[in-house]
């Protein structure tokens, strides 16, 4: 009988390709008693519920359903959730946060920090093609024939010298500060739950968020969707932006009042570069298609193979440090469940 500890593997197939390096699953399955999802389909709720017995830990991924209160009455042993994804709230709902997680002080890990790194590449990019153009000109030029769109200017201020604002210190935000510094830009943060300390040593100046959308010639927003965020940039904040400036928004299509958006993008004020929308997809006679100044992409800033693969080596970390008795890179506060995306 195996001494490894027992993980229960709820990701199907596509997943762990997806995700994993077989270098990194077939190190799991050495380290771990790994009993694998090998139906091809995700499992329900209550199947998960009846493979959990005897587990130590459960791996879950995109598709894993929601965990209910049969999963942890079949494992009263479990220590840990390693989710090899994103947000952990349609997993965890707050109530069996509230009567197993915390009570039973259940370490849940989230990759999050992985995907981070691909959306944060993406906003960069973003934030480029956009103040620069590029896609209006190739445009131009394919379906013209002529050389300069002269709707849009060549010259302008880019990224080096500027000021660029940061909504919101998200794992994803943290990721594009660093990615800014050989820029030599002024980076303006909003986030009401950064202190000044915190701040300074991310190198960036906290600001309210008027003032960040007044100052900043290109505005990036990582704000994650909850309550307190939903239609958090309206008219004000973007009748504040100066003439010609870029909004990227790679968060959620939410944080954003798309009715007010529509306003300054159709007065082409500003340049805008939207990875999220409010819903996903726009449909066909959705104002926002007919405007030349908005780049919509499929809420892709996630996707990318380093990124990707290092939510299965970060995943497999989390099992190796949890059953170790180390800290888990990646362990989600849930003291700040309400605030997480």
């Amino acid at each position: 009988m195996s001494d490894r500890p027992k993980v229960l593997y709820v990701c199907t197939g596509s997943h762990t390709k997806r995700v994993f390096r077989d270098a990194d699953y077939q190190r799991m399955l050495e380290l771990f008693e790994v009993t694998p999802n090998e139906c091809g389909e995700n499992w329900t709720s209550e199947e998960v519920a009846e493979q959990a017995e005897g587990m130590d830990a459960i791996v879950t991924g995109w598709g894993a359903p929601r965990m209910i209160p049969e999963v942890f009455e079949a494992a009263p042993q479990l220590r840990l959730i390693a989710h090899s994804a994103g947000s952990i709230k349609s997993l965890l709902p707050r109530e069996i946060v509230d009567e197993y997680i915390i009570p039973r002080e259940i370490t849940v890990f989230s990759a999050n920090g992985a995907i981070a790194v691909n959306v944060a590449e993406a906003a960069l990019g973003m934030l480029l093609m956009t103040m620069r153009h590029w896609v209006q000109f190739s445009n131009w030029y394919h379906e013209t024939g002529h050389w300069v769109n002269p709707l849009y200017d060549r010259n302008g201020q880019f990224l080096h010298g500027s000021t660029v604002g940061v909504v919101s210190a998200s794992k994803v935000g943290r990721e594009l500060i660093k990615l800014l510094a050989p820029f030599d830009c002024e980076i303006l943060l909003y986030d009401p739950y950064v202190d000044e300390d915190d701040a300074a040593e991310m190198g960036v100046r906290l600001v309210e968020l008027n003032e960040l959308f007044e100052r900043s010639h290109h505005v990036t927003v990582h704000a994650p969707r909850i309550p307190e965020t939903e239609n958090m940039i309206g008219d004000e904040q973007l009748s504040l932006m100066p003439e010609g400036a870029t909004l990227v928004n790679t968060s959620r299509g939410s944080v954003i009042d798309q009715a007010a958006l529509v306003k300054h993008a159709r007065a082409r004020r500003i340049n805008v570069c939207l990875d999220v929308t409010v819903p996903e997809p726009l449909p066909p006679d959705h104002p926002i298609r007919g405007l030349d100044n908005v780049i919509v992409t499929p809420h892709c800033s996630g996707s990318g193979y380093y990124g990707y693969f290092e939510i299965g080596r970060q995943t497999v970390q989390a099992l190796i440090d949890a059953f170790e008795g180390n800290p888990v890179e990646g362990a989600v506060d849930m003291a700040r469940y309400d605030v997480l995306a």
